[in-house]
């Protein structure tokens, strides 16, 4: 997963993040259309979970089982086969707004999409 990277979506777009990928269930504040390729939000985390993460962001590994349960839901599995997609098409940033940059749904399901590689064939 060399084409996939993670990266705050307030932070300035790059010619090296290629396709822009938002995956946030709910649209940042104060950003443009224009600075973001495509909006996967049904990729993201239920609103329960976010909100359960957000008062207890040390449960981080409780945090990414539950987020890798929920990536088995039908709307979710189509979100992310267009993801899928966009990375074998070439270069991938996952967006979020998360502040913690260590610790958000985008890394998450970074590390998850590490964990699940494509059947190649």
């Amino acid at each position: 997963m060399a084409q996939l990277s993670v990266k705050r979506v307030y932070d300035p777009p790059s010619p090296e993040d290629g396709t822009r990928i938002l995956v946030d269930r709910l649209w940042p504040r104060g950003v443009r259309k224009e600075r973001i390729d495509l909006w996967l939000k049904d990729i993201a985390p239920s609103d329960a979970l976010r909100h359960e993460f957000h008062g207890h962001p040390d449960q981080w590994e409780i945090f990414r089982a539950a987020y890798a349960a929920e990536l088995g839901s039908a709307s979710a599995q189509a979100a992310l086969a267009i993801l899928m997609e966009k990375i074998a098409a070439g270069r991938v940033t996952l967006l979020y707004a998360a502040r913690d940059e260590a610790r958000n749904n985008a890394e998450a399901l970074r590390l998850w999409l590490v964990g699940h590689p494509p059947a190649s064939g």
